[in-house]
């Protein structure tokens, strides 16, 4: 798209200030605090442990049953009388294998795809750390609301760093992503993650996760030939989601994929309830078929009444067959 934007004044950092933070040669992996500790001792649900070859592999920088659960809430901070939730993200470069025969190189923040899960409550102030070590231009541009300074279209060059600082609203389900141009090239290289603001006095408790859908143009002729949840095509096949029955499962589902127009989320057996953006603590509806355009992202809730395994997916076969698939394996109470 063309960069029209009156470009903002996010602050670029000098070598010194970016040594004060600490962010220089620090391989920076999403900060996760006693604060989140603190929250995961409070959420009463049960999660299913994960078999061994699930354990999180930095390897390939892509894991998406770490991916699934994993939140970062931040460095938490008091000044003023604030919270501060202070995250450190660096861009940099890694190379996925997509299946047995295609590998891609990837642009990525934290060294992770999507990048991490970021989160906090609404009325925190919001304190992003960016450093770009990636080889290109790249910024950091937030959904949400928030002053023109620090909308994060202004590149920050190879080598350089910016801050991004603004207060947490609305509450909802947001997500980041570079946004230098051509900024489809951008994000379907790998640049977006989730960003979920929590509202003031949260939500039931349940077990929450992240399912992010994304395609992968690998020869750049604007056509996806692969598409994943959570960065890797047909993991979730591979290695179902372990839940327990009748348990509130909570999706934050967010689709980012390019050169499609729109893509469903479709679970089997079941329906969910849809609360649209997040923006809202009553559900507006009930179904099995969501409709989502590029960006477009809902928190859906549902149990599933009997063990056993169950797919979901987009409803477009062409999508779904070329790797944005999974089965939930729902276990049964002992």
């Amino acid at each position: 798209m063309p960069n029209r934007f009156a470009l903002g004044k996010e602050e670029l950092l000098s070598r010194r200030q970016v040594l004060k933070f600490g962010l220089a040669g620090a391989g920076v992996i999403g900060a996760v605090t006693a604060l989140q500790a603190l929250n995961q001792q409070q959420v009463i649900v049960r999660v299913p442990p994960l078999p061994p070859s699930d354990a999180p592999n930095s390897g390939t920088g892509v894991n998406p049953m770490m991916v699934l659960r994993d939140f970062d809430y931040g460095t938490v901070k008091r000044e003023k009388g604030r919270t501060i939730r202070e995250f450190r993200i660096v861009a940099g470069t890694s190379t996925i294998q997509l299946n047995s025969a295609v590998a891609f190189n990837t642009w990525t923040f934290n060294d992770r795809i999507p990048g991490p899960t970021l989160r906090a409550k609404q009325g925190d102030r919001v304190r992003v750390l960016f450093l770009n070590q990636g080889g290109h231009s790249h910024s950091m541009h937030f959904h949400g609301i928030h002053p023109a300074e620090v909308d994060g279209v202004r590149p920050v060059r190879h080598g350089a760093a910016a801050i991004y600082e603004f207060d947490a609203e609305p509450y909802g389900v947001h997500l980041y992503h570079c946004h230098t141009e051509p900024v489809t090239r951008h994000i379907g290289k790998g640049l977006y993650g989730m960003f979920i603001i929590d509202p003031p006095n949260g939500r039931p408790p349940a077990d929450e996760m992240v399912l992010i859908m994304a395609g992968y143009d690998v020869n750049e002729d604007k056509r996806n030939e692969f598409y994943a949840f959570n960065g890797q095509p047909d993991y979730y096949m591979q290695h179902p989601i372990p839940i327990y029955q009748n348990q509130l499962i909570r999706l934050y589902v967010l689709n980012m994929i390019e050169f499609d127009a729109a893509a469903t989320f479709h679970l089997h057996a079941n329906f969910f309830r849809v609360y649209r953006t997040g923006r809202t603590l009553k559900s507006s509806e009930e179904t099995d078929v969501v409709t989502m355009g590029t960006a477009e992202r809902h928190i859906l809730e549902f149990a599933y009444k009997y063990p056993g395994k169950y797919m979901f997916h987009p409803h477009q076969d062409a999508i779904a067959d070329a790797g944005c698939m999974g089965l939930f394996e729902v276990i049964g109470q002992a």
